[in-house]
């Protein structure tokens, strides 16, 4: 048995049926395990095992993950959104304490990309280009370049993100957006690549994708591409982190040269797009959890000009179901 847990897994539905379809193919016996706050999360609808838990703002929240961790004998926890990043990095040494392995960054790593201008400081100290970038009150308005670009330094999702037209919006922003980080702006296209790295750092594989529409901060159309620069600088973020687990880097193109911006920690919401395109993650992840041989592609192997186009999908519950799923409690 290999049991998986995905926490805060939300509309995550195409990344369980990847999973479910590469315990098929690999003959593993096993249960996915998925956590949310919200009775209604769709992808609570594809686990074996779904649970609601407290807010990860709460201190109920990680005894609650360490109780789901002792009951369902979880091997392998993976984070869905990056809020819940640095809370289980922090609490590694409990939860790990059941069993299980978590596909987190280490603490150091998880405060690093959970703030966006301490990410910018990690990719020049490795030498990668990155935008020009401001704190509000270090920045002279009077020698900005507009359009800028602002956000805050530990966003999520893509919430209260905004391009800056002048100086008026820019005092305006400053103030509204919290904890904010001033860019120079990139009109790009954004370039987001998948490094599937296991527990030990090793990078299993690398595959990019042009964003061509983003919905709610998830890409909702994208076309792979590969570009050796950045699927070079890409292992190299990832050694340096080091990863554990699966990470996701972003950089925009400014005439042609990828301008590196955030990391995200986890599997990003276009893993399907890459898996269409040959890089099966979720096979060869559990194959290593499981120890079983995995026989890899060189780096860069994988269908470029392969494009992801998405819909809506429903679920359908009647009252009775909603309240079933509400009593998924520990």
């Amino acid at each position: 048995m290999l049991n998986i847990l995905f926490t805060s897994v939300g509309r995550r539905v195409e990344l369980l049926r990847a999973f479910r379809q590469a315990y098929m193919t690999l003959g593993l016996a096993g249960h996915i395990v998925a956590t949310d706050i919200d009775p209604l999360a769709p992808a609570l609808r594809l686990a074996d095992k779904p649970y609601l838990v407290p807010h990860l703002t709460t201190p109920e929240y990680i005894p609650a993950l360490v109780e789901i961790c002792r009951r369902e004998h979880i091997d392998l926890v993976f984070p869905l959104i990056d809020p819940d990043i640095p809370v289980l990095a922090q609490h590694r040494a409990e939860l790990e304490a059941t069993g299980a392995r978590l596909a987190v960054v280490p603490a150091e790593a998880a405060a690093l990309t959970n703030d966006k201008w301490q990410t910018a400081q990690f990719f020049q100290s490795l030498g990668l280009v990155t935008p020009r970038a401001w704190l509000p009150d270090e920045m002279d308005v009077t020698q900005a370049h507009f359009p800028l670009f602002i956000k805050p330094r530990g966003g999520s999702a893509a919430q209260h993100t905004y391009k800056v037209n002048n100086a008026a919006e820019l005092a305006f922003f400053s103030k509204y957006v919290p904890n904010a980080i001033i860019e120079e702006y990139l009109p790009g296209p954004e370039i987001t690549s998948d490094v599937i790295a296991w527990l030990d750092g090793e990078v299993l594989a690398v595959v990019s994708r042009q964003r061509i529409e983003v919905r709610w901060g998830e890409v909702a159309k994208g076309v792979t591409v590969c570009v050796p620069e950045i699927i070079e600088a890409c292992v190299k973020v990832a050694r340096a982190l080091p990863a554990c687990g699966p990470v996701t880097v972003q950089c925009m193109l400014k005439d042609g040269v990828p301008h590196f911006t955030e990391i995200n920690a986890r599997l990003g919401g276009g893993v399907p797009l890459g898996i269409a395109a040959g890089v099966d993650s979720p096979r060869w992840l559990l194959a290593k959890a499981a120890g079983l041989p995995v026989d890899l592609p060189p780096l860069g192997t994988y269908q470029t000009g392969l494009y992801l186009t998405r819909f809506d999908e429903s679920f359908f519950l009647t009252a009775d179901e909603r309240e079933q799923m509400a009593s998924c409690h520990l």
